[in-house]
């Protein structure tokens, strides 16, 4: 299968480290993986805010751009969701099509595609896992605590594959951070108080790293950990995948 890797803005612009682990996990896999050098920006912030008019540029380009793919795979949630559920192309609808019905985020695709039962990693830490609301209530990545049903975590699932990896519980496991996009500037105060309530919650329960599906979500945990000069630091979970952080 022929994979385009779909890199978020910001995490070619400030965690390109995410990005290196992303392609290296997906080519140790043994997957042929492209890397379109004309991407930018899906449009998502834009439509967030309630322009999404302004965002077709963005959706002619990506349809440009990754329309040739098998599968298109991306490590952030919440782009993935937006590219989803929003992409159109009125000039080319069914390229569009195709690409909402084959853009997947890092980890539903090695569990639901690949089916990855066996990864060669380590990881010698206590680590909680943060859920991050679009991966989870949008692509359903793992279950809703609020619903009586089966326990299940994508994730999770390939985190527990990792050598010596200590998976932490925590007391509220699927609550938001209060990052949510532009959410973090219009509401700033309730921002903050969620993101301290979401790190106290790792902290409590001694988690030496915090991971997550979505680097917007751990920038902003990452944020707080620094300005109370914590040491648990933030890492994106195709590094711990990768085995490219130790």
């Amino acid at each position: 299968m022929k994979i385009g890797l779909f890199i978020p803005c910001y995490v070619d612009q400030f965690y390109p480290q995410v990005a290196i682990a992303t392609l290296q996990l997906l080519e140790k896999l043994g997957l042929d993986v492209d890397y379109p050098l004309n991407q930018t920006c899906c449009g998502q912030p834009m439509a967030n805010s309630g322009f999404e008019k302004y965002a077709k540029g963005c959706d002619a380009l990506f349809t440009k751009n990754f329309a040739q793919y098998d599968y298109i795979v991306s490590p952030s949630g919440s782009c993935v969701l937006h590219v989803k559920e929003h992409l159109h192309d009125d000039k080319n609808p069914a390229a569009a099509e195709h690409i909402r019905g084959r853009v997947y985020e890092l980890c539903e695709f090695l569990t639901d595609i690949l089916k990855v039962k066996d990864l060669e990693a380590r990881f010698p830490h206590k680590v909680g896992f943060h859920i991050s609301c679009h991966g989870q209530r949008g692509l359903h990545l793992s279950q809703m605590s609020e619903l009586v049903a089966e326990d299940f975590s994508k994730p999770g699932y390939l985190l527990n594959m990792v050598k010596d990896l200590e998976l932490i519980p925590l007391n509220r496991k699927d609550e938001c951070c209060g990052f949510g996009g532009t959410f973090c500037v219009s509401e700033e105060a309730v921002s903050v108080k969620m993101g301290k309530d979401r790190v106290q919650d790792h902290l409590q329960h001694q988690a030496e790293y915090i991971t997550g599906g979505d680097m917007s979500c751990l920038m902003h945990l990452e944020g707080i950990l620094r300005r109370q000069k914590s040491p648990v630091k933030v890492v994106h979970i195709a590094e711990i995948l990768n085995g490219s952080y130790a």
